[in-house]
């Protein structure tokens, strides 16, 4: 059983990971900006106010933490870069930092070419902001090379959503995984279930990975 504090829990994803991991015996912090508006997470998970931007938020709830799951949301293009560089630089100062899962996006993935797919002429302009900000963060985690153990997850590029939990995937590191038909597609409910399996079964230390079906 592993004390899990979720940043962002009352989101898409971070919902989905708190149930995950709260229905397999974990014991579950949920670190919101309002926690009035978390109301349907489930029994047993505890609710506070957090902030992943925050030094003295971040020290506080890292005390007894054995792992940071950051599942931020929102279009500002400085909120996953800021949230990565305070949790960095907070972290490395504690004697035993916990481990952080950073969710990150899809656009930092690999194209066949090689290059991320947010440098592609046609990405759309909308999701730009977001996608340089995750990868700004992804860069400063690589950068980080002593005090903290990060993993970054990526979900697919294109195709994820809300669904269905299969507990099924398979995972893959900077390309994303695809099927038969070169497709890369995951839910969001199975996207909690690599995240859990990962903290439960550390594959990717230091590293970003990704799932898919």
């Amino acid at each position: 059983m592993a004390n899990i504090v979720v940043f962002g829990a009352g989101g898409t994803a971070g919902s989905r990971i708190s149930a995950e991991a709260a229905e397999r015996g974990h014991r579950v912090t949920a670190a919101v900006r309002r926690p009035e508006a978390t109301s349907y997470l489930p029994a047993g998970v505890r609710t506070v106010t957090g902030d992943a931007t925050s030094p003295r938020s971040v020290r506080e709830l890292a005390g007894d933490a054995d792992v940071f799951v950051v599942a931020i949301g929102g279009g500002e293009r400085d909120l996953w870069r800021d949230a990565a560089r305070t949790l960095v630089d907070t972290l490395r100062e504690l004697p035993d930092p916990p481990r952080v899962i950073h969710v990150g996006g899809g656009a930092t993935l690999l194209t066949p070419k090689g290059t991320p797919y947010l440098d592609e002429p046609d990405f759309p302009e909308e999701y730009r902001d977001s996608a340089e900000g995750q990868a700004e963060a992804l860069a400063l985690y690589r950068s980080s090379t002593d005090g903290v153990t990060w993993t970054y997850v990526s979900p697919p590029p294109l195709e994820f959503h809300p669904g269905e939990r299969t507990g099924h995937y398979r995972t893959g590191t900077d390309h994303p995984v695809t099927d038969a038909q070169g497709r890369s597609v995951l839910t969001y409910e199975d996207l909690a279930v690599a995240i859990v399996d990962e903290i439960e079964n550390p594959r990717f230390r230091n590293a970003r990975f990704t799932a898919a079906y």
